[in-house]
């Protein structure tokens, strides 16, 4: 044994400090064990074996508890999953036209204005495209649309009747036709008036074999000789004004007012179908639709406030009214799925009554032989805290099993799958954790009110 003043540290009584001088001599993996032992022992690692023992003790009641808190946080989570993927598959859908679109149709007037009568068709023109770019700070892009129906196309291998729309380089920015092979309809097209095409999915099958290269083949539209540079990439369409995107031949816009207008007069006024615009903020689309109606009102002579005038369908208006829906089903949904928790804890509180019944003299006994008011609080506390935790996390873990098993199934059209999100899991963890503390802290302090005497003398 060292001896104190003969080159070796004197023995410190302390036992922290004796642990530190063994640590010296002490493995890394012996000194973590030990001070884990020294952390955890003593009350604290005494009550939570005698918790455990109890739960174990009571399996069925335990269970129905756990149970009951499962329930309520899956059907929590579940509940906004759900929400959250209708909404993104809405939205996806929605962007299958384009990104924060806006579609102005022509209309008839209401109102009189001025010395015009009501009840004047609105044709809308090239020019007026202009005078949007120049005159609404609030559109980012604007561009025309024109197209006629069943026009007559064939290539050397078959033929059909397809709607041949005409597109600008502004155009391609808003609407969502994405490339599959070869390139889309350039500026440069656009201002020459080239004669080239790029086909829809739908119609390169019809018009080509599978086998077969198309790009460079000629087609002939309404007799006119076209090249193909591209064709569409394949889209799984729900929403449309016109048709779907795979059934449709794309050539520039002045080619197509050349060669195949709606029209002679369309020919002639340089008419356009309709007009796409995008806002520049998506906060702003009703300022970029009041400044879009005043420019073409001024232009056409009607009231800014005739609603028949011109016809918007703005999806971000749309993409709003839906998320209002969501917003408003989401709460609802939420609020049963609270209660379903809420009744969950309410479970746990009452299966903890219970026990403080059952164990009421072992309790006062125990109170009797020296243990504390604080000693039978945490020990009661921390039986009805683990119930709710064990059972909030149960139910989690299983949760996100099945959303993850069912999102590697194929979904529907309109549906993003289930979608968790971490707002949602973090408030679905604040309010498990409030209801654990709520259900576990009564009936602990019912418990530790208690008098050894009148514990002793009561019957269960």
């Amino acid at each position: 044994m060292p001896v104190a003043g003969l080159g070796a540290e004197p023995i410190p009584e302390d036992g922290t400090l004796r642990l530190q001088v063994a640590a010296r001599q002490l493995p890394q993996r012996r000194l973590r064990r030990l001070w884990f032992r020294r952390l955890m022992g003593g009350p604290a690692w005494d009550c939570l074996r005698e918790v455990r023992a109890t739960l174990w003790r009571n399996k069925l009641r335990s269970f129905l508890s756990l149970f009951g808190i499962a329930w309520g946080v899956g059907s929590l989570i579940l509940v906004t999953a759900l929400t959250e993927g209708f909404r993104q598959g809405q939205r996806k859908n929605m962007a299958q036209l384009g990104d924060r679109i806006v579609f102005v149709f022509p209309g008839r007037t209401e109102q009189q204005a001025g010395g015009a009568r009501a009840g004047r068709r609105i044709r809308l023109h090239w020019d007026d495209v202009e005078a949007v770019r120049a005159n609404c700070p609030a559109v980012e892009v604007v561009a025309p649309e024109v197209k006629t129906v069943d026009v007559p196309v064939r290539s050397t291998y078959n033929a059909g009747r397809f709607l041949t729309l005409g597109v600008t380089a502004e155009y391609l920015q808003i609407r969502n036709l994405p490339i599959g092979e070869g390139r889309h309809i350039s500026a440069d097209d656009v201002r020459e008036a080239r004669r080239v095409t790029v086909l829809g999915a739908s119609v390169r099958e019809q018009l080509f074999p599978q086998s077969q290269p198309v790009l460079g083949q000629a087609v002939y539209i309404a007799g006119l000789p076209y090249s193909v540079v591209g064709v569409m990439a394949k889209k799984n369409q729900n929403s449309s004004y016109d048709g779907w995107d795979n059934d449709k031949v794309v050539i520039p816009a002045t080619a197509l007012l050349r060669d195949i207008p709606p029209s002679r007069q369309a020919y002639a006024e340089k008419q356009v179908n309709l007009i796409v615009y995008r806002a520049r903020n998506p906060r702003q689309w009703a300022e970029a639709q009041r400044q879009v109606r005043a420019v073409l009102a001024r232009r056409y002579q009607f009231l800014p406030t005739d609603e028949g005038a011109l016809h918007f369908w703005d999806t971000v208006e749309d993409s709003e009214r839906l998320d209002q829906v969501f917003d408003s089903m989401e709460i609802f949904l939420g609020a049963v799925g609270l209660i379903t928790l809420s009744l969950g804890g309410i479970g746990v509180m009452n299966t903890m009554r219970i026990s403080v019944v059952e164990r009421t003299q072992e309790i006062g006994l125990r109170m009797a032989l020296g243990a504390t008011r604080r000693r039978v609080l945490v020990e009661f506390f921390l039986e009805g805290l683990m119930l709710a935790l064990l059972g909030g996390l149960g139910g989690l873990a299983i949760v996100l099993l099945l959303v993850f098993g069912l999102n590697s199934l194929p979904m529907p059209a309109m549906f993003a799958g289930l979608v968790v999100r971490w707002a949602a899991l973090l408030a679905v963890t604040a309010t498990l954790g409030t209801v654990a503390t709520l259900a576990a802290l009564v009936p602990a302090w019912q418990a530790a009110k208690m008098t050894p005497v009148e514990a002793l003398r009561s019957e269960v």
